[in-house]
């Protein structure tokens, strides 16, 4: 039992993950989890999935450079997002998690969670504080050559 425990929490940590980078593809019944997983969830709860997503990254050699996250701060988010999914699998959304895993298996809970991540993600890069300084990049592209590079050829 400990051994799928431990699947399960893996499966959700990387729809989480995955979601800022991978597209999402749900069936009927994972896609009716993710819509309830996001009617459910607070800015402040998808704020709390950001921060443990990113101090996750934060353990990769080369985020680490320039991430600062404390194995405490680290073990907080841990926490705090371990309670956010227990309560919408085992409270909130327990029929419809039992459905989307019997008819469409357990992935569909990892891409359930990856929806929610997208939704976490895109709020966090809506700030304007956020999009200005991705628009910081901008300044350091040579439009010409990049524009030149792309055209279609006769």
């Amino acid at each position: 039992m400990r051994k799928n425990h431990q699947n399960l929490c893996a499966s959700l940590a990387i729809g989480m993950a995955s979601a800022l980078v991978l597209p999402v593809q749900a069936g009927v019944y994972a896609d009716d989890l993710a819509k309830c997983l996001v009617r459910s969830t607070t800015a402040q709860d998808r704020s709390g999935l950001v921060q443990w997503m990113i101090s996750m990254m934060a353990l990769h050699p080369q985020v680490l450079l320039i991430a600062a996250v404390s194995d405490a701060q680290r073990t907080q988010l841990s926490r705090t997002t371990a309670t956010l999914f227990q309560n919408l699998l085992t409270k909130a959304w327990v029929s419809e998690a039992r459905q989307a895993m019997q008819y469409e298996g357990p992935g569909t809970i990892e891409t359930s969670f990856g929806v929610l991540g997208q939704v976490a993600s895109r709020d966090i890069f809506s700030n304007p504080a956020v999009v200005a300084g991705m628009a910081e990049m901008g300044k350091f592209v040579d439009e010409k050559r990049l524009n030149d590079a792309l055209k279609a050829t006769p």
